[in-house]
């Protein structure tokens, strides 16, 4: 099993640093490259999340990322430092009243690109872990 972590600031230029540990863990774990596009969205959508969300872009606060993979599955792990949410009450970017909103796409976004998705949210942050499964 291969691991590799890095912790970001809170600010949106930290992705490109991630999206390169992203791509040199996938040269070892060797996933196809629609998937793996599908991934590097999904996992912007949840560090844009976690850094303007989340930690408000408060330059005081870190995100932190885990890579773990072995042969059969690729899991991204994103934790920030805000102060969490309730999953259950984004609403459904797809219904009609909501269509012309600006937010509450993203979520939505990474649940359709990844395998598995799930978040956990309380007081001290929201984790978000996304999977992918080699077949």
């Amino acid at each position: 099993m291969e691991k590799l972590d890095l912790i970001l600031e809170s600010n949106r230029n930290e992705i490109s640093k991630f999206d390169s540990i992203l791509a040199e863990a996938n040269k070892i774990f060797n996933m196809e490259m629609e998937k793996f596009i599908n991934l590097q969205i999904a996992c912007s959508e949840a560090l844009i999340n976690a850094i303007v969300h989340g930690n408000k872009e408060d330059k005081s606060k870190k995100v932190y990322t885990s890579i773990v993979f072995d042969e059969s599955e690729f899991v991204v792990w994103i934790k920030d430092e805000g102060d969490g949410f309730n999953i259950d009450e984004i609403p459904d970017p797809t219904s009609n009243e909501n269509l012309l909103k600006e937010s509450g796409r993203g979520i939505y976004i990474i649940r359709s690109l990844v395998d598995e998705f799930h978040c956990s949210s309380d007081s001290n942050g929201t984790e978000y872990t996304l999977k992918v499964i080699k077949r």
